[in-house]
Protein backbone atom coordinates (compact mmCIF):
# COMPACT_ATOMS: atom_id res chain seq x y z
CA UNK A 1 0.00 0.00 0.00
CA UNK A 2 1.24 3.69 -1.00
CA UNK A 3 1.91 5.49 1.98
CA UNK A 4 1.34 9.63 2.03
CA UNK A 5 5.12 10.34 1.89
CA UNK A 6 5.35 8.06 -0.97
CA UNK A 7 2.91 9.84 -3.07
CA UNK A 8 4.25 13.10 -1.90
CA UNK A 9 7.54 12.08 -3.34
CA UNK A 10 6.09 10.73 -6.77
CA UNK A 11 4.01 14.31 -6.79
CA UNK A 12 7.50 16.01 -6.55
CA UNK A 13 9.15 13.89 -9.12
CA UNK A 14 6.09 14.90 -11.59
CA UNK A 15 8.52 17.91 -11.80
CA UNK A 16 11.00 15.75 -13.98
CA UNK A 17 10.40 14.83 -17.80
CA UNK A 18 8.53 11.98 -18.67
CA UNK A 19 11.25 10.10 -20.13
CA UNK A 20 13.45 9.93 -17.27
CA UNK A 21 10.35 9.35 -14.75
CA UNK A 22 10.13 5.93 -16.75
CA UNK A 23 13.63 4.95 -16.17
CA UNK A 24 14.95 6.25 -12.69
CA UNK A 25 11.40 7.09 -10.55
CA UNK A 26 11.07 3.86 -8.99
CA UNK A 27 15.02 4.26 -8.01
CA UNK A 28 14.22 7.57 -6.84
CA UNK A 29 11.31 6.78 -4.76
CA UNK A 30 13.63 3.72 -3.40
CA UNK A 31 16.24 5.87 -2.37
CA UNK A 32 14.27 8.77 -0.35
CA UNK A 33 12.05 6.23 1.62
CA UNK A 34 15.25 4.11 2.47
CA UNK A 35 15.55 3.52 6.45
CA UNK A 36 12.30 5.77 7.26
CA UNK A 37 9.78 3.92 9.60
CA UNK A 38 6.86 2.74 7.57
CA UNK A 39 4.55 3.88 10.93
CA UNK A 40 5.84 7.70 10.29
CA UNK A 41 5.55 8.17 6.61
CA UNK A 42 2.44 9.23 7.14
CA UNK A 43 3.34 12.11 9.29
CA UNK A 44 6.69 12.76 6.96
CA UNK A 45 6.97 14.96 3.84
CA UNK A 46 9.91 15.83 1.28
CA UNK A 47 12.55 18.11 2.83
CA UNK A 48 13.08 21.98 1.26
CA UNK A 49 16.17 20.54 0.02
CA UNK A 50 15.41 17.37 -1.47
CA UNK A 51 12.25 19.04 -3.09
CA UNK A 52 15.03 22.18 -4.23
CA UNK A 53 17.55 19.38 -5.64
CA UNK A 54 14.40 17.41 -7.80
CA UNK A 55 14.11 21.28 -9.04
CA UNK A 56 17.46 21.43 -10.31
CA UNK A 57 17.58 18.21 -11.58
CA UNK A 58 14.40 18.78 -13.73
CA UNK A 59 15.48 21.67 -15.02
CA UNK A 60 18.89 20.28 -15.77
CA UNK A 61 17.20 17.39 -17.79
CA UNK A 62 15.17 19.36 -19.75
CA UNK A 63 17.84 21.48 -20.86
CA UNK A 64 19.46 18.57 -22.46
CA UNK A 65 21.69 15.97 -20.66
CA UNK A 66 23.37 12.81 -22.85
CA UNK A 67 21.05 10.60 -23.79
CA UNK A 68 18.28 12.71 -23.65
CA UNK A 69 15.25 12.70 -26.78
CA UNK A 70 15.62 14.99 -29.10
CA UNK A 71 13.32 17.74 -28.36
CA UNK A 72 15.06 18.15 -24.77
CA UNK A 73 18.82 18.10 -26.90
CA UNK A 74 17.68 20.74 -29.10
CA UNK A 75 15.73 22.99 -26.26
CA UNK A 76 19.10 22.58 -24.74
CA UNK A 77 21.42 23.35 -27.84
CA UNK A 78 19.37 26.60 -28.22
CA UNK A 79 19.28 28.06 -24.71
CA UNK A 80 23.00 27.51 -24.62
CA UNK A 81 23.92 29.48 -27.52
CA UNK A 82 21.45 32.02 -26.91
CA UNK A 83 22.97 32.62 -23.71
CA UNK A 84 26.68 32.83 -25.49
CA UNK A 85 26.05 34.93 -28.33
CA UNK A 86 23.68 36.99 -26.24
CA UNK A 87 26.56 37.84 -23.22
CA UNK A 88 29.33 38.00 -26.43
CA UNK A 89 26.60 40.95 -27.66
CA UNK A 90 26.10 42.73 -23.95
CA UNK A 91 30.29 42.05 -23.38
CA UNK A 92 31.09 44.14 -26.25
CA UNK A 93 28.81 46.64 -26.38
CA UNK A 94 29.70 47.06 -22.38
CA UNK A 95 33.70 47.55 -23.53
CA UNK A 96 32.72 49.95 -26.04
CA UNK A 97 30.92 52.02 -24.73
CA UNK A 98 32.93 52.83 -22.00
CA UNK A 99 35.70 53.11 -23.84
CA UNK A 100 33.90 56.44 -26.34
CA UNK A 101 32.81 57.88 -23.02
CA UNK A 102 36.48 57.94 -21.87
CA UNK A 103 37.89 58.58 -25.21
CA UNK A 104 35.12 61.62 -25.67
CA UNK A 105 35.79 62.42 -21.17
CA UNK A 106 39.72 62.99 -21.61
CA UNK A 107 40.12 64.15 -25.22
CA UNK A 108 37.90 67.26 -25.42
CA UNK A 109 38.97 69.40 -22.77
CA UNK A 110 38.69 69.31 -18.99
CA UNK A 111 35.36 71.01 -19.08
CA UNK A 112 34.31 67.47 -20.64
CA UNK A 113 36.41 65.71 -18.51
CA UNK A 114 35.08 67.60 -15.13
CA UNK A 115 31.41 66.92 -16.24
CA UNK A 116 32.20 62.23 -16.45
CA UNK A 117 33.55 62.85 -13.30
CA UNK A 118 31.12 64.69 -11.60
CA UNK A 119 28.94 61.64 -12.44
CA UNK A 120 30.88 60.38 -9.49
CA UNK A 121 32.21 63.34 -7.11
CA UNK A 122 29.13 65.65 -7.42
CA UNK A 123 26.29 63.85 -5.59
CA UNK A 124 27.53 62.24 -2.44
CA UNK A 125 29.16 58.99 -1.09
CA UNK A 126 26.16 56.65 -1.88
CA UNK A 127 25.33 58.10 -4.81
CA UNK A 128 28.91 58.22 -6.55
CA UNK A 129 29.19 54.53 -5.32
CA UNK A 130 26.04 53.58 -7.32
CA UNK A 131 27.27 55.17 -9.77
CA UNK A 132 30.41 53.39 -10.13
CA UNK A 133 28.64 50.60 -9.64
CA UNK A 134 26.57 51.07 -12.39
CA UNK A 135 29.31 52.08 -15.01
CA UNK A 136 31.80 49.25 -13.66
CA UNK A 137 29.39 46.02 -13.45
CA UNK A 138 28.45 45.57 -17.05
CA UNK A 139 32.33 45.32 -17.88
CA UNK A 140 31.60 42.06 -16.17
CA UNK A 141 29.66 40.21 -19.35
CA UNK A 142 33.43 40.15 -20.45
CA UNK A 143 34.42 38.27 -17.54
CA UNK A 144 31.45 35.71 -18.09
CA UNK A 145 31.94 35.44 -21.56
CA UNK A 146 35.37 34.21 -21.48
CA UNK A 147 34.82 32.27 -17.88
CA UNK A 148 32.10 30.33 -20.04
CA UNK A 149 34.00 29.37 -22.91
CA UNK A 150 37.27 28.42 -20.46
CA UNK A 151 34.61 25.94 -18.99
CA UNK A 152 34.60 28.20 -15.72
CA UNK A 153 30.51 27.99 -15.32
CA UNK A 154 30.22 29.14 -11.78
CA UNK A 155 32.71 32.06 -12.74
CA UNK A 156 30.46 33.00 -15.61
CA UNK A 157 27.30 32.53 -13.69
CA UNK A 158 28.49 34.78 -10.74
CA UNK A 159 29.89 37.02 -13.10
CA UNK A 160 26.67 37.58 -15.74
CA UNK A 161 24.11 38.19 -12.42
CA UNK A 162 26.29 40.67 -11.19
CA UNK A 163 26.42 42.40 -14.87
CA UNK A 164 22.78 42.62 -15.38
CA UNK A 165 22.07 43.86 -11.96
CA UNK A 166 22.38 47.80 -13.05
CA UNK A 167 19.56 47.11 -16.18
CA UNK A 168 17.23 47.06 -12.49
CA UNK A 169 18.11 50.44 -11.24
CA UNK A 170 15.48 52.28 -13.55
CA UNK A 171 13.12 49.69 -12.02
CA UNK A 172 13.46 49.98 -8.99
CA UNK A 173 14.78 53.62 -8.26
CA UNK A 174 11.14 54.53 -8.19
CA UNK A 175 10.45 52.80 -5.15
CA UNK A 176 13.09 54.05 -2.79
CA UNK A 177 13.06 57.75 -4.39
CA UNK A 178 11.20 59.74 -6.27
CA UNK A 179 13.00 59.06 -9.50
CA UNK A 180 11.15 58.47 -12.21
CA UNK A 181 10.77 56.11 -15.17
CA UNK A 182 11.89 58.11 -18.40
CA UNK A 183 9.94 54.68 -20.12
CA UNK A 184 8.49 51.90 -18.64
CA UNK A 185 8.49 49.73 -21.90
CA UNK A 186 11.73 50.62 -22.72
CA UNK A 187 13.27 50.05 -18.75
CA UNK A 188 11.62 46.67 -19.00
CA UNK A 189 12.84 45.22 -22.51
CA UNK A 190 16.26 46.39 -21.87
CA UNK A 191 16.17 44.78 -18.11
CA UNK A 192 15.36 41.50 -20.28
CA UNK A 193 17.95 41.85 -22.83
CA UNK A 194 20.00 41.41 -19.93
CA UNK A 195 18.40 39.09 -17.65
CA UNK A 196 16.96 36.13 -20.27
CA UNK A 197 21.09 35.79 -21.12
CA UNK A 198 21.97 35.47 -17.58
CA UNK A 199 19.03 33.11 -16.74
CA UNK A 200 19.39 30.86 -19.53
CA UNK A 201 23.40 30.92 -19.10
CA UNK A 202 22.55 29.83 -15.27
CA UNK A 203 20.05 27.49 -16.45
CA UNK A 204 21.27 25.89 -19.54
CA UNK A 205 25.31 25.69 -18.83
CA UNK A 206 24.92 22.89 -16.25
CA UNK A 207 27.14 21.04 -14.64
CA UNK A 208 26.17 17.98 -17.37
CA UNK A 209 25.92 20.13 -19.96
CA UNK A 210 28.34 19.88 -23.18
CA UNK A 211 31.38 23.11 -22.70
CA UNK A 212 30.18 25.87 -24.59
CA UNK A 213 31.53 26.62 -27.94
CA UNK A 214 31.09 29.17 -30.46
CA UNK A 215 29.40 28.20 -33.82
CA UNK A 216 32.97 29.27 -36.19
CA UNK A 217 35.79 31.37 -35.08
CA UNK A 218 37.66 31.59 -32.03
CA UNK A 219 36.45 33.47 -28.68
CA UNK A 220 39.18 35.99 -29.37
CA UNK A 221 38.15 36.85 -33.05
CA UNK A 222 34.43 36.71 -32.20
CA UNK A 223 35.12 39.35 -29.29
CA UNK A 224 37.18 41.55 -30.89
CA UNK A 225 34.75 41.74 -34.21
CA UNK A 226 31.78 42.15 -32.28
CA UNK A 227 33.62 45.21 -30.52
CA UNK A 228 34.82 46.60 -33.72
CA UNK A 229 30.94 46.42 -35.71
CA UNK A 230 29.83 48.41 -32.93
CA UNK A 231 31.85 50.81 -32.78
CA UNK A 232 31.96 51.41 -36.31
CA UNK A 233 28.07 51.69 -36.13
CA UNK A 234 28.42 54.52 -33.84
CA UNK A 235 31.15 56.46 -35.25
CA UNK A 236 29.24 56.50 -38.48
CA UNK A 237 25.80 57.55 -36.62
CA UNK A 238 27.18 59.89 -33.96
CA UNK A 239 23.93 61.87 -33.61
CA UNK A 240 22.05 61.12 -30.72
CA UNK A 241 23.15 57.23 -31.20
CA UNK A 242 20.63 54.98 -28.54
CA UNK A 243 21.10 52.12 -26.33
CA UNK A 244 19.83 49.56 -28.62
CA UNK A 245 21.74 51.00 -32.04
CA UNK A 246 25.29 49.28 -31.39
CA UNK A 247 24.10 45.85 -30.30
CA UNK A 248 21.53 45.69 -33.01
CA UNK A 249 23.41 46.51 -35.74
CA UNK A 250 26.01 43.88 -34.37
CA UNK A 251 23.32 41.22 -34.79
CA UNK A 252 21.89 42.40 -38.12
CA UNK A 253 25.89 41.71 -39.15
CA UNK A 254 26.18 38.74 -37.40
CA UNK A 255 23.19 37.04 -37.95
CA UNK A 256 23.51 37.48 -41.54
CA UNK A 257 26.86 36.63 -41.59
CA UNK A 258 25.63 33.29 -39.49
CA UNK A 259 22.93 32.62 -42.39
CA UNK A 260 25.24 32.46 -45.18
CA UNK A 261 27.97 30.41 -43.43
CA UNK A 262 24.89 27.84 -43.01
CA UNK A 263 23.87 28.18 -46.01
CA UNK A 264 26.86 26.93 -47.44
CA UNK A 265 27.57 23.98 -45.19
CA UNK A 266 26.05 20.48 -45.61
CA UNK A 267 25.57 19.54 -41.87
CA UNK A 268 23.59 22.84 -41.05
CA UNK A 269 25.94 23.68 -38.40
CA UNK A 270 24.96 23.81 -34.59
CA UNK A 271 21.52 22.21 -33.71
CA UNK A 272 19.06 24.64 -32.51
CA UNK A 273 20.99 27.90 -33.57
CA UNK A 274 18.38 29.87 -35.89
CA UNK A 275 16.31 29.04 -32.79
CA UNK A 276 18.28 30.85 -30.57
CA UNK A 277 19.32 33.97 -32.41
CA UNK A 278 15.60 34.27 -33.41
CA UNK A 279 14.98 34.63 -29.83
CA UNK A 280 17.90 36.94 -29.11
CA UNK A 281 16.49 38.95 -32.55
CA UNK A 282 13.00 39.28 -30.87
CA UNK A 283 14.49 40.65 -27.35
CA UNK A 284 16.50 43.16 -29.70
CA UNK A 285 13.68 43.98 -31.75
CA UNK A 286 11.52 44.61 -28.37
CA UNK A 287 14.35 47.41 -27.06
CA UNK A 288 14.86 49.02 -30.67
CA UNK A 289 10.98 49.28 -30.61
CA UNK A 290 10.63 50.98 -27.53
CA UNK A 291 14.11 53.05 -27.83
CA UNK A 292 12.08 54.33 -31.04
CA UNK A 293 8.74 55.19 -28.65
CA UNK A 294 11.00 57.24 -26.35
CA UNK A 295 12.01 60.24 -29.54
CA UNK A 296 8.33 60.42 -30.54
CA UNK A 297 6.97 63.79 -31.03
CA UNK A 298 11.28 64.97 -30.88
CA UNK A 299 12.94 66.37 -33.99
CA UNK A 300 15.58 64.28 -34.12
CA UNK A 301 18.57 64.63 -37.06
CA UNK A 302 17.05 62.54 -40.58
CA UNK A 303 20.07 60.30 -40.17
CA UNK A 304 18.79 58.66 -36.87
CA UNK A 305 15.53 58.79 -37.80
CA UNK A 306 16.36 56.90 -40.97
CA UNK A 307 18.76 55.07 -39.41
CA UNK A 308 16.90 53.37 -36.69
CA UNK A 309 13.48 52.74 -38.84
CA UNK A 310 15.95 50.80 -41.03
CA UNK A 311 17.42 48.77 -38.23
CA UNK A 312 14.10 47.95 -36.98
CA UNK A 313 13.23 46.78 -40.39
CA UNK A 314 16.16 44.62 -41.13
CA UNK A 315 15.64 43.05 -36.90
CA UNK A 316 12.36 41.95 -38.25
CA UNK A 317 12.82 40.50 -41.77
CA UNK A 318 16.13 38.69 -40.09
CA UNK A 319 13.81 37.36 -36.77
CA UNK A 320 11.49 36.46 -38.94
CA UNK A 321 13.98 34.48 -41.33
CA UNK A 322 15.37 32.94 -38.70
CA UNK A 323 12.30 31.88 -36.96
CA UNK A 324 11.50 29.96 -39.93
CA UNK A 325 14.66 28.34 -40.48
CA UNK A 326 14.33 27.60 -36.74
CA UNK A 327 11.13 25.88 -36.89
CA UNK A 328 12.39 23.75 -40.44
CA UNK A 329 15.15 22.30 -37.89
CA UNK A 330 12.94 21.20 -35.16
CA UNK A 331 10.64 19.58 -37.91
CA UNK A 332 13.43 17.60 -39.32
CA UNK A 333 13.63 13.70 -37.41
Amino acid sequence: MTTLLEARYRAVLRLLPAHYRREREEEMVETYLWGIDRETQDQSRPTLGEAASIAALALRTRFGVAGAPRPYALLGSSARLFALVAVLLQAASAVVDRVLELTQAFSRGATQRHLFQAEFTDHGLLAGAAAAAQWILPLLWTAAYFALLHDRRRLARICALLAALPTLQPLFAPLVSETAVPDPAFATAFALLAWLPALALCAAHHRDAPPARLPAGSPGLAYMASCVVMGASLVLLPAFPDPAWAPASCFVAGAVGWLLWRGRRTDRGMPGGALALAVLGLLLLAVRVTALYLWLGVHLPAEYVGGSLGQTAALAVLTATLAVVGRRDLAVR
